[in-house]
């Protein structure tokens, strides 16, 4: 089990993060962001599942300036509030307090430094965004909605990135994804998977669109990639 610790934006105010520690120090950091539902029950589990596996998990709470610790459950209900509060959230003010996030878990005592960004749905978008504004040395964005309305900002990509992708997914529909792929998939930094069948969500066990032919494999590929990049 993690705690949430406090973290003070640069522009002001403080917001919550969940903080999964492995059990051996000096271990490598992962910026864990949330789908639209926020750091809720769901991804703390998984903040605490990477954190077994030995590396320093944070995830923040996204809308911390809208309702703070406002952290959703997946029903009609949730997926309401959900929606209503991203349409609030500004992009470049979230990228800005991911900023803050990253800089606090390289800080730690816990963390050597090394510092990998991981994302789902929303989270996967920030996580795109991350590794085009953030000193970050990794990076792996599960189904990230509205990442070909930031294409243009793929050049100044600083870090490897793996991209996970369902082949059913109207969030992210096959022309997004070749889209991306025409814009870098064939990038020696950047690694692009495509799961067949799957649906949008499928790493999120224990719930429908859970398939464990896609979850299986993509969190193969992103254990690697971070062990390979962080260490």
């Amino acid at each position: 089990m993690g705690q949430e610790i406090e973290i003070v934006a640069t522009g002001g105010g403080a917001f919550a993060a969940y903080l999964a520690l492995p059990e051996n120090p000096a271990a490598p950091g992962i910026v864990l962001l949330p789908e639209v539902f926020n750091t809720n029950d769901h991804i703390r589990a998984v903040a605490d599942g990477y954190a077994a596996e030995g590396f320093v998990v944070l995830a923040p709470d996204v809308y911390w300036r809208q309702e703070a610790g406002c952290y959703l459950s997946y029903t009609d209900e949730g997926r309401a509030k959900a929606q209503s509060l991203r349409a609030d959230l500004d992009t470049d003010q979230f990228a800005d307090d991911l900023a803050d996030t990253i800089a606090v878990l390289k800080g730690r005592a816990e963390c050597t430094g090394k510092v990998g960004v991981m994302g789902f749905c929303l989270g996967g978008k920030f996580t795109y965004l991350s590794a085009t504004r953030h000193k970050i040395d990794a990076a792996v964005s599960y189904y990230g909605v509205q990442i070909d309305q930031h294409l243009d900002e793929a050049d100044n990509l600083n870090c490897p990135i793996l991209m996970h992708f369902a082949g059913i997914d109207p969030h992210v529909p096959e022309d997004t994804v070749a889209a991306i792929q025409a814009r870098m998939g064939a990038w020696d930094n950047v690694d692009i998977h495509v799961y067949p069948g799957a649906e949008h969500g499928f790493n999120r066990h224990g719930y429908p669109s859970y398939s464990e032919v896609a979850a299986v494999p993509a969190r193969q590929r992103t254990l690697a990639h971070f062990r390979g990049l962080l260490g």
